[in-house]
């Protein structure tokens, strides 16, 4: 990687101090994607949203993170990693606060957004950061393994944080939480973590056309995904959606063979390894994705928890997930990443099969905590194959792009799964409510079609895997590539998009009063 510094060259650099900086900043973005989540009936309540603008606090986020990220990354090989790093995190920050003090639908939104853009800037460069400050070998691995925990427990602390601060103090303080912390982060950055950026990107012109047609484009991709449901998937609005967004990206792809310096070079896509990963990742994001959902509605609104209590039961999930990503950087180092990425994602499908034994009446110990533990193991086993295959040859100059590249498939996955398991929930609820069965029951009937086919969605990719992955081991002479992949060994959270708010007022209106349940 070749590497511009613009401090002193004599000043010496503390790589844990490095470390720590862009961990704790990566912790902060991972962990308010779901510590917003509980934060919402209250602030429908405080400014006065309604069910279906309430969804949006979360869709703006993702619109912008999921249509920003490969312009992020590149841009941090490009213009400086430490550069971007610092101001993603002044315009997250920035946008927190202004989200803590809105006073109404338009302010809190468009500061959402703002957040959203934020993080798509922070994360790729922070990954870079990581790349260009430890050397290759233990050292490397030492500070990736030490990433992966911090940021494989932002998911779950998101959810339990929430819980605590909605419950003690006040909504506002979910995002005014982040205000400290990333002033901190700002202070030591800009003394502690180094500039870096690739000197040939650098000297390359940009290809604003191509930024501007894939920004867009997956953009209207996501934010049809997350209308689908409501629109009808036959609806002329859908159709639209989908189509704006094809020709948008058949323009980038267009562009892109065209122009001398593309955003995203098309050779990229001829690594059958990135080419398989990511796709894979997107599966695997839609089945994940969607458990978070579906298992939090039914912890909530069929077995009565509190936001509290859901938060403290995905914590042997998170735990779980953390040891096995621990012992699954060790196994792909004697097996390679096909054969523990595919085990993993068979070990995944058969959690989300566990899940499908749910009741009306069932409890937690017997229903859900066995299904989380199967998947925490299953997925701790996939993200590090996953994204080391992912980024396995590489080019050095090409490092944010990959992570760019494996981040958007993670949030597209995403809003394609939940779209398409929140039309095969509601579905079904509404058929069990018009044949007469109990409110709880037709609730747990719709959410048990979710878990099935987030079955068949991860088995798919667990086929997908098999048969297109490259069965190689890993190349230790890789360590570029490993680093970016070591990176993302984490739960991806639990972001719901914005079903959550629709279908948990739903259920709200079906629950009965905890009188009536005896």
């Amino acid at each position: 990687m070749s590497v511009t510094a613009d401090r002193p060259v004599s000043r010496v650099i503390n790589p844990n101090a490095v470390l720590a900086v862009v961990a704790v900043a990566q912790f902060m973005v991972i962990l308010d994607s779901t510590v917003v989540n509980v934060a919402l009936p209250t602030v429908r309540r405080d400014l006065g949203f309604s069910e279906q603008s309430l969804s949006w606090v979360l869709n703006a986020y993702t619109l912008m993170f999921g249509g920003f990220l490969l312009l992020g990354g590149r841009a941090a090989d490009r213009l400086g990693r430490r550069r971007l790093f610092v101001a993603g995190i002044a315009l997250f920050s920035g946008a927190s606060l202004v989200c803590g003090l809105a006073q109404s639908e338009g302010m809190l939104l468009v500061a959402r957004g703002a957040q959203g853009l934020g993080g798509a800037m922070l994360s790729p460069a922070a990954l870079s950061i990581i790349l260009t400050t430890f050397a290759e070998g233990p050292e490397r691995n030492r500070a990736l393994a030490v990433w992966g925990a911090i940021a494989g427990a932002g998911g779950a602390v998101g959810v339990l944080l929430g819980g605590v601060i909605v419950q003690v103090i006040s909504w506002r303080w979910v995002f005014f939480i982040n205000v400290p912390i990333g002033a901190i982060v700002l202070a030591l950055a800009a003394r502690i973590v180094p500039e870096s950026r690739s000197a040939a990107a650098a000297k390359r012109g940009y290809d604003a056309g191509g930024a501007f047609a894939i920004t867009l484009g997956t953009i209207a991709l996501v934010f049809t995904l997350i209308k689908a449901n409501s629109w009808g998937w036959g609806s002329g609005k859908t159709i639209a959606g989908f189509a704006i967004a094809a020709v948008l990206i058949a323009a980038f792809l267009v562009i892109e063979h065209r122009h001398p310096d593309p955003l995203v070079p098309l050779r990229i896509f001829s690594n059958r390894s990135l080419a398989a990963s990511d796709v894979t990742m997107l599966l695997v994001a839609a089945a994940l994705f969607g458990m978070f959902f579906f298992c939090t509605l039914y912890l909530q609104q069929v077995l009565g928890f509190s936001a509290l209590k859901t938060g403290i039961s995905y914590l042997p999930f998170s735990l779980t997930l953390i040891a096995a990503s621990a012992g699954a950087s060790r196994v792909v180092d004697r097996f390679g990443p096909k054969p523990v990425l595919v085990t993993g994602l068979l070990i995944t499908t058969a959690g989300f099969l566990v899940l499908t034994r749910a009741s009306g009446h069932g409890d937690y110990g017997s229903h859900v905590l066995p299904a989380l533990v199967i998947i925490g193991i299953g997925l701790g086993m996939s993200f590090v194959p996953i994204t080391i295959a992912a980024t396995t040859g590489v080019a050095p100059e090409d490092s944010g792009l990959a992570s760019g590249l494996l981040n958007t498939t993670q949030q597209v996955g995403g809003s394609l799964g939940l779209a398409i398991l929140s039309t095969v929930s509601t579905t079904r609820v509404a058929d069990a409510l018009h044949s007469g069965t109990p409110a709880l029951a037709a609730l747990t009937h719709g959410f048990k079609g979710a878990f099935t086919v987030a079955a068949v969605i991860c088995a798919a990719g667990a086929l997908l895997a098999l048969v297109l992955l490259p069965g190689r081991k890993r190349d230790v002479g890789n360590e570029d590539a490993e680093a970016v992949a070591f990176a993302f060994a984490r739960c991806p959270g639990a972001p719901y998009c914005g079903h959550l708010a629709r279908l948990a007022a739903f259920g709200r209106r079906l629950r009965p009063r905890p009188a009536a349940r005896g």
